[in-house]
């Protein structure tokens, strides 16, 4: 086998893993964005810890009405989400990159036979 041969075999190796990544993180992330498929879960919310009983009722009160009126502005789970989401676009980002450089070098090694 020649090594032109041997280019022309890699080259469309190449090319089709990286259009094979590409397409897969699109996938992904349509189904994602869809609300198909659960982002990852890189982040999670922390379950609360239980205040000790040297806290006054005062005190107590005040931290629950706080609490209360914080998860009706921002409910807890939404800086997950954003960060999740965030961290799955960052990823995917780095993924389609990588498919298009992978493609590239196929179809350079295609090319570089003529």
């Amino acid at each position: 086998m020649t090594t032109i041969m041997i280019n022309k075999i890699l080259g469309y190796v190449l090319l089709v893993l990286g259009v094979v990544i590409m397409v897969f993180t699109l996938w992904q992330s349509y189904n994602i964005f869809t609300a198909k498929v659960a982002a990852p879960l890189i982040f999670r919310t922390q379950v609360p810890l239980q205040q000790s009983a040297s806290a006054t009722d005062v005190q107590k009160q005040m931290n629950d009405a706080v609490k209360q009126q914080l998860n009706q502005i921002l409910p807890p789970d939404s800086i997950t989400k954003i960060l999740n989401l965030t961290s799955w676009s960052l990823l995917a980002f780095i993924l389609i990159m990588g498919g298009g450089a992978v493609s590239g070098i196929g179809v350079k090694l295609l090319n570089g036979n003529k």
